[in-house]
């Protein structure tokens, strides 16, 4: 089980994938916004996600769960 969490603080502004969808490595799963700029949030390995933690447009804090991939 991988969590995938912010690299940094800022909003969701778009979620890439939903549960249960099959994921590879490298591929965006959350993309903030911060400070105007797009920032993609990649799985960091292959599996299925397990869960969404986050909706669009909610605020997040450096190192926040974004997802959960097994």
């Amino acid at each position: 089980m991988a969590e995938i969490k912010a690299s940094m603080a800022g909003s969701v502004w778009k979620i890439a994938v939903s549960a249960g969808e099959t994921v590879t490595e490298g591929q965006d799963i959350v993309i903030l916004e911060s400070m105007k700029m797009e920032i993609p949030i990649a799985a960091e390995a292959d599996g299925t996600v397990k869960e969404i933690k986050v909706n669009e447009s909610d605020f997040v804090n450096e190192g926040d769960v974004l997802a959960i991939i097994e």
